[in-house]
């Protein structure tokens, strides 16, 4: 018997759950319900308004929110007394929080963000008042929570016919947001894009990089809108030095900014300044995904070692931390330790200085600019004030005794800080995220050559065919041997994306399979066939008051962007004209949209350029070390728009024109941009004549 077990007051039905943002919240006082019919029927049945709790593991305020009012007996006793109490995470329960974060929007006129405090109808789930963070006592202009939950819980019951009538307008706005049949004769021109590229430049912080003032995000899809657009620009032979500036400045910065962990490897989820030197410290699967393909793609098209560098820190610090031993990738890493944001990162200078020898210490101190007044909270958080080459000059040493002096530094300090207690991890695995690494990994490693890296894409892969595709049906997430909740159009696109960048890292006849039944789940399950464009949820998911149909990007690329760019990237290759014209459907329906603030759209736009100008589809067709030489001639630069795939000679019964995809010598190349192709090629200069 476990003597040492911890004991508890009180234990609620998120006992039950495998979500550990809810397990967190499992023996608050508070009668937490899961989202869940139980919890709905309830409400109904005892005409209690929901309370409805929306937040992450890795939020630093859903735990300061739960620290001062979920954990305390007198809150939890006004919450229980007023309210059917329903937590939600949002990375498993996307649908909600789009839902509500959308109302809290129209009600408050203001972004939300999280934790989101929902008030609900109970017979209908319509909110009728939300908010974020509220303390719980006031303070900084807003209400104790117990007087705003006495508040909200009298205007219920005394003022009915006005929530009615404000529900009925909220459902009235929400049909308005659906976006609008396309209109007739609808052309996709070029125009959109240069208009993005026009707010982005306005956007640009020319000092620090970024887009922007704080707090800073990576916005990750306008960078890779800048490496596209300056791409472009030289295959027309009229280079646009701007474009590429704006990317490769801001990713210099990050990478030597504090919003990057300058000792293990990866980045934080943002930055509280303008400069990317004070993180909001939890780190997230997603952000690091699409910056570890961005940083890829830079190496590739400026040969900058800083890239490489970061691509390899950064993928290593991924299957050391994020890669869970069955396969799958963990969501995230909290920003507190011990109760403290960013304890496990930040050092003194006396701490650095006992851990190296001299010659380490005065590189670091110039490196990291470890003098004067610390930069967080009493304590230095690493930022990299000076390269390599001016402490070089300062100290009159080759540059390649400071590189190696600064990576035996780094070693030591990392083995210190291993020693410390680390911040929570978040071990649920999700579908959608884990996309989003496994297209980022096989990317990475096809890039830099980097097997280990392939193959934890590739074994991550695996782990989802095998423990959440079911029945011809994905799910959502997964943790301690169970999946579950119906996936979303995030899931199948993200995985598509990411088994055709398997395919191109190492063709796998699994992975070609996967990618087309995800394709037609799609088609099947989400389209909205009678004005284009995709749903967030499948035809036959939970009914719930809004069905949106998601077109800008947040934190992560918008799911109708990834599914048009995808869809037609596959189209091509298989030659389906049903995902073809599916793709262009989407930009129709979402054009105008699009029109109307395009640098938002930065993944609908990805896919729009390729709607333009078809990309370029390479199937080789030979013996995989014949093929080498020619993959290597394909991939050694930048060329965003050419997928391509070497396929064994020996592969039989493959789908769509891919059957006509034979080999003729010992290696023979069918190059095509869009629906023309040129005649088969078996030498490689021709090949290479070819791909220009």
């Amino acid at each position: 018997m476990n003597t040492n077990a911890p004991t508890h007051r009180h234990s609620n039905r998120l006992i039950n759950e495998t979500s550990p943002y809810l397990l967190q919240h499992a023996h608050n006082p508070v009668d937490w319900y899961p989202w869940s019919a139980e919890a709905l029927e309830r409400a109904r049945r005892e005409n209690k308004p929901i309370l409805v709790s929306i937040g992450y593991s890795a939020c630093h305020w859903c735990h300061v929110m739960e620290h001062e009012s979920f954990e305390d007996e007198g809150v939890a006793r006004v919450m229980n007394d007023l309210f059917v109490c329903i937590k939600v995470d949002r990375e498993e329960r996307p649908d909600l929080d789009k839902i509500y974060q959308t109302a809290h929007q129209i009600l408050a006129q203001r972004p939300g963000g999280w934790p989101l405090n929902m008030f609900l109808t109970p017979d209908d789930q319509m909110p009728f008042f939300g908010g974020t963070y509220f303390p719980k006592t006031a303070k900084h202009g807003l209400p104790a929570f117990t007087d705003l939950l006495r508040h909200v819980a009298e205007v219920y019951a005394k003022k009915p016919d006005a929530i009615r009538e404000q529900n009925h307008s909220l459902r009235d706005i929400f049909g308005r947001l659906q976006p609008a049949s396309p209109a007739p004769g609808v052309h996709l021109g070029p125009e959109v894009l240069d208009q993005a590229h026009a707010e982005l430049q306005r956007q640009f912080d020319a000092r620090y990089g970024g887009f922007g003032k704080a707090p800073k995000f990576p916005h990750p899809t306008s960078l890779e809108l800048c490496l596209h657009r300056w791409a472009r620009s030289t295959y027309n032979g009229a280079e646009d030095k701007e474009a590429l500036h704006m990317a490769r400045h801001t990713l210099a910065a990050m990478a030597h900014g504090g919003i990057y962990d300058q000792v293990g490897g990866g980045f934080c989820r943002y930055s509280v300044d303008e400069r990317w030197e004070i993180p909001h410290f939890e780190k997230m699967l997603y952000d690091n995904a699409q910056l570890l393909t961005l940083y890829a793609d830079a190496w590739l098209a400026t040969g900058e070692s800083l890239f490489q560098r970061i691509v390899i820190e950064t993928a290593e610090w991924v299957i050391r931390e994020m890669q869970s031993p069955e396969g799958g990738y963990y969501s995230a890493l909290d920003a507190d330790s011990e109760g403290h944001e960013g304890k496990f990162y930040v050092w003194t200078a006396d701490e650095i200085r006992s851990l190296l020898t001299h010659e380490e210490w005065d590189v670091v101190e110039r490196r990291f600019g470890l003098q004067g007044t610390p930069n967080f909270e009493g304590q230095w958080h690493l930022n990299v004030r000076v390269d390599e080459a001016s402490i070089a000059e300062q100290m009159l040493c080759p540059e390649s005794d400071v590189v190696a002096r600064l990576e035996s530094a780094r070693r030591k300090l990392f083995t210190a800080r291993e020693q410390r207690v680390r911040p929570g991890r978040d071990e649920k695995i999700l579908t959608s995220w884990n996309g989003l690494m496994i297209q980022a990994m096989a990317h990475a490693g096809r890039v830099l050559a980097r097997p280990d890296f392939i193959a934890s894409a590739e074994r991550a892969m695996d782990f989802i065919h095998a423990q959440l595709w079911c029945n011809q049906r994905l799910l959502a997430t997964h943790k301690d041997s169970k999946s579950h909740l119906n996936a979303y159009l995030d899931d199948h696109v993200f995985l598509v994306a990411a088994a055709l960048e398997l395919l191109q890292a190492g063709f796998r006849r699994s992975d070609l399979d996967f990618s087309i039944a995800l394709a037609d789940s799609v088609l099947e399950h989400f389209e909205d066939e009678n004005h284009g464009g995709f749903y967030f949820t499948g035809d036959d998911h939970e009914k719930l008051i809004y069905r949106p149909k998601p077109v800008s990007d947040d934190a992560i690329p918008s799911g109708n962007g990834v599914a048009a760019l995808m869809l037609g990237r596959l189209g091509h290759l298989i030659g389906n004209l049903n995902y073809l014209h599916a793709a262009e459907r989407t930009l129709e329906a979402l054009y105008s949209g699009m029109l109307q603030q395009p640098s938002a759209h930065g993944a609908l736009l990805l896919a729009l350029e390729e709607q333009l100008s078809p990309p370029q589809t390479v199937v080789l067709c030979g013996t995989p070390e014949a093929m080498r030489s020619w993959q290597t001639a394909a991939g050694g630069h930048y060329h965003p728009h050419r997928v391509l795939l070497a396929i064994p000679a020996d592969t039989e019964n493959l789908p769509g024109i891919l059957a006509e995809r034979t080999a003729r010598n010992s290696v023979t190349a069918y190059v095509c941009a869009g629906r023309t192709c040129s005649a088969p090629v078996s030498e490689l200069a021709e090949f290479e004549t070819a791909l220009k």
